[in-house]
C-alpha cells in the first residue's frame, strides 16, 4: 500500500484524450494525478474528462478560452478544494488548484495534507510574459512559505524552469533563454534552500538525461534533446516518504509534448 502521484502537462486535454490519455490515466494505478495546461472550460470537460478510471477531477479553468488551466484527479474525495492562490492576475489564468485531505487519522503521522497542481507561466514568447513569470514567482514564494508552516504538501506541475545543467540537454546554449535564466534558477535554489522544499525526483534519481519535455521542433524527441520541467515539490516530511526507485517518466506512449512523471510515497490517504 502507498500513495501514487502522477503529474502531466496535457497540452490540451482534448488533444491528449485523442491520443489515449483517458484510458492510460484510468489504468495507471494513481491515487492522485495533477494535470496542467488543460486548455478547456467546464463545458468541455464535464461528462467527458472529469473522471478517469476511479479518479474524479477537480479543476481551475482559465477565464480565457483555450488557455492554461489545471486539475487534480483524486481517488479519495478531498476535504476541500482551493482554486487560485494570489487573488488577482494569475488566478484568472487558472494556474493553481489545491486538493486538501485533512483528517485526524494517525496512520500517516500527519493530519493536514495537500496535493497541488500548478502551472508556472512560460516566458519564452517575449519580454512581457517573462516579466509576468517573474511576478508569478515573486507572488508564489511567500504563499508556499506560509503553506509550509501550516501543512504538509506535494506541489506537482510544469514549473517551466530547469534547475541545473543536468536538467536539460543543451544547457550551454540555453543560458540566456527563458526556462534556464539565472534568476529563475536562483528562485528554485532558494525554494530548496531557505524554504526547505524538496525536489523529490532529483532526490531519488541523480542521473543525467532524465527529461519530461521535448520541443516539437526538429528531432528533439527522437534525439532525446529535452528539458526536465515537471516536478514533485514536497515538504521534507513527505519527501522522506518517497519510495526509492519508484520515480518513472513514462515514455512508451505520447499524449503531449510532456511525459507523465510518477512517484510512489509510503503513506495512504
Amino acid at each position: 500500500m502507498g500513495f501514487r502521484l502522477v503529474t502531466l502537462n496535457l497540452n490540451g486535454i482534448r488533444s491528449a484524450a485523442a491520443k489515449g490519455f483517458v484510458q492510460w490515466a484510468g489504468e495507471a494505478g494513481a491515487d492522485c494525478m495533477g494535470v496542467q495546461e488543460v486548455r478547456a472550460q467546464h463545458a468541455d470537460v464535464h461528462g467527458l474528462y472529469d473522471r478517469v478510471g476511479k479518479l474524479r477531477g477537480h479543476f481551475h479553468f482559465a477565464q480565457k478560452k483555450g488557455y492554461a488551466g489545471v486539475g487534480v484527479y483524486s481517488r479519495k474525495t478531498p476535504s476541500d478544494v482551493i482554486c487560485g492562490f494570489d487573488g488577482s492576475e494569475f488566478d484568472t489564468e487558472g494556474r493553481w488548484v489545491e486538493a486538501r485531505f485533512d483528517t485526524l487519522s494517525p496512520r500517516r503521522g500527519f493530519n493536514r495534507f495537500s496535493v497541488i497542481s500548478c502551472y508556472f507561466p512560460s516566458g519564452s514568447s517575449g519580454e512581457d510574459r517573462q516579466a509576468a513569470k517573474y511576478r508569478f514567482l515573486a507572488s508564489l514564494y511567500p504563499h508556499l512559505m506560509k503553506l509550509r508552516a501550516e501543512r504538509e504538501f506535494i506541489l506537482v506541475g510544469d514549473v517551466n524552469i530547469a534547475h541545473h545543467p543536468i536538467d536539460l540537454k543543451n544547457w550551454r546554449s540555453n543560458q540566456k533563454n527563458s526556462g534556464f535564466l539565472p534568476e529563475e534558477r536562483a528562485w528554485l535554489t532558494q525554494l530548496f534552500g531557505e524554504a526547505g522544499l524538496v525536489d523529490v525526483f532529483r532526490q531519488l534519481n541523480p542521473h543525467p538525461e532524465q527529461y519530461t519535455w521535448w520541443s516539437n521542433r526538429g528531432n528533439a524527441w527522437a534525439n532525446n534533446v529535452g528539458w526536465r520541467l515537471d516536478y514533485h515539490l514536497a515538504t521534507p516530511a513527505i519527501a522522506a516518504r518517497a519510495k526509492a526507485a519508484s520515480e518513472r517518466i513514462f515514455l512508451d506512449q505520447r499524449f503531449s509534448d510532456h511525459a507523465p512523471l510518477t512517484i510512489d510515497y509510503r503513506f495512504t490517504l
